[in-house]
């Protein structure tokens, strides 16, 4: 049994994550998010422990994060460099050294075509955060798993491939429990994919745009 924190627990694959783990293990979750009357279905559950915090807020998050063996965080938007840097300062003040971490498609300029131009332009204003993200954690000392999502789907599958950092990006979409699916594995397997970042897209999906616009 293991302690892992979920930070942005609100999440749409952060809650697909949290159900796995609920029912597929007897780990212990730390979950913690603004406004955590969200998710008041699990203050009940002995095995659960909710937390209203905002990630930018240091002392607090290392707090919450004490008990933890595993800091999973899917925290966004365009300030997400500050966010990351809260992070690694907690987990430095806490001594806590394994994170898995939701980035996106082009946090390392790896998504090849006219794809890749679209997908630029698409998220413009977040990328600069991800790829500021990315630099903060391999400049940590941290064994993090980053995980480069394509365009996220709420289809009910779970079919994904793999590229690493130093290959072309495949493929245009996944759906979010493809992406919850891997970090589950990876949570369930904390020494592998240390200080790696995977790309995750739907196999054969490979187009100009995503299917859906």
């Amino acid at each position: 049994m293991q302690t892992i924190m979920i930070i942005g627990a609100h999440g749409a694959t952060a809650r697909i994550l949290t159900e796995r783990l609920l029912h597929e293990t007897d780990d212990r979750l730390i979950l913690f998010l603004r406004q955590a009357d969200r998710l008041a279905a699990y203050r009940e559950d002995s095995r659960v422990t909710l937390v209203d915090g905002d990630v930018l807020d240091t002392p607090a998050l290392a707090t919450a994060m004490a008990p933890a063996d595993l800091i999973y965080s899917s925290a966004g938007g365009t300030n997400l460099a500050d966010q990351t840097r809260s992070i690694l300062a907690a987990m430095a003040q806490t001594g806590k050294d394994r994170l898995i971490f939701i980035s996106a498609l082009g946090a390392h300029h790896e998504v090849p075509g006219k794809f890749g131009a679209w997908n630029e332009q698409a998220i413009a204003a977040f990328l600069p955060g991800f790829r500021a993200a990315a630099k903060l954690l391999s400049e940590s000392p941290v064994q993090y798993t980053e995980i480069r999502p394509a365009w996220l789907t709420d289809k009910d599958e779970v079919t994904y491939e793999q590229t690493t950092q130093d290959e072309p990006f495949k493929g245009t979409e996944v759906s979010r429990q493809s992406v919850a699916d891997f970090a589950f594995r990876v949570c369930q397997a904390p020494t592998t994919y240390r200080r790696a970042s995977i790309g995750l897209n739907k196999p054969n999906t490979t187009a100009d745009k995503p299917a859906w616009l």
